[in-house]
């Protein structure tokens, strides 16, 4: 991933977990700082795909994709203002770390039986 794109991955990433806790404070901004940033996050997910050849690699990254649709999922019931968008946001949360756990792994995995 380019150095840039890199950097802005991760404060979207950031915003996002700082949106759900501004959601208790400021309720009708923290929506707002939610699709952005998910956005964002989504977009740069969707546009960098798993590098390897691993069927088990591509299963992870669908896990990330499958993890940005959840939180778009929480924005959305954010700004519907109920209460589900925190079940959604865990789930897509667990997706996330799991991946972002793994897909190194896979890639190393990869990269030795070469």
């Amino acid at each position: 991933m380019h150095p840039v794109k890199d950097v802005i991955f991760r404060i979207s990433g950031i915003l996002i977990l700082l949106s759900a806790v501004l959601y208790l404070f400021l309720p009708a901004v923290a929506p707002w700082v939610m699709a952005l940033s998910v956005a964002v996050f989504s977009v740069i997910t969707f546009t960098n795909p798993y590098p390897g050849k691993s069927i088990r690699g591509k299963r992870l990254f669908n896990f990330q994709l499958f993890s940005c649709i959840s939180m778009i999922i929480a924005a959305y019931l954010m700004f519907r203002e109920r209460n589900e968008w925190v079940l959604a946001m865990i789930i897509g949360a667990i997706f996330l770390l799991y991946a972002s756990v793994m897909i190194p792994r896979e890639l190393e995995k990869e990269k030795n039986q070469l």
